[in-house]
């Protein structure tokens, strides 16, 4: 079902869990897939002693990802318009984000209706790890 602008109004949000318990597993598998192979996102030693990081943190990308996916399910596949997040913080090994969209606005471009929205993704203690925007074709 997709979303209809009669159905939404300015503040209404939608949240989902994107991750939780992050593992080493899925920052490898990220790596094999995006073909960023930076040590400091799969290898612990480097990320300690050369890095200066307790551990290994995931790629801003796999975030913005999975951010990504949740606002696809929300609006829809081959809706997305725009999307863009600004990273504020790392994402470790077991966390559990939340990405949630509000809707800002709701207007018309070029015949279509359009809805716009902050999105924000945080982690299980409620620390931001990324911020941004997103709009979408709605119907």
């Amino acid at each position: 079902m997709s979303l209809q602008a009669g159905n939404l109004n300015v503040g209404d949000e939608h949240s989902e869990v994107i991750v939780h318990d992050l593992s080493r597993t899925q920052l490898v598998q990220y790596a094999g897939t995006s073909g960023d192979y930076n040590p400091l996102h799969t290898d612990e030693l480097f990320a300690k002693e050369v890095g200066g990081y307790p551990t290994v943190f995931a790629h801003g990308m796999l975030t913005m990802g999975m951010t990504g996916k949740m606002l696809t399910n929300w609006v829809g596949d081959g809706r997305l318009k725009t999307f863009g997040l600004d990273f504020r913080s790392q994402v470790w090994p077991g966390d559990t984000l939340t990405a949630t969209a509000i809707v800002t606005e709701i207007t018309e471009e070029d015949g279509d209706q359009v809805v716009k929205a902050d999105v924000t993704t945080s982690n299980q203690n409620g620390q931001v790890v990324a911020i941004g925007y997103a709009s979408a074709k709605i119907d």
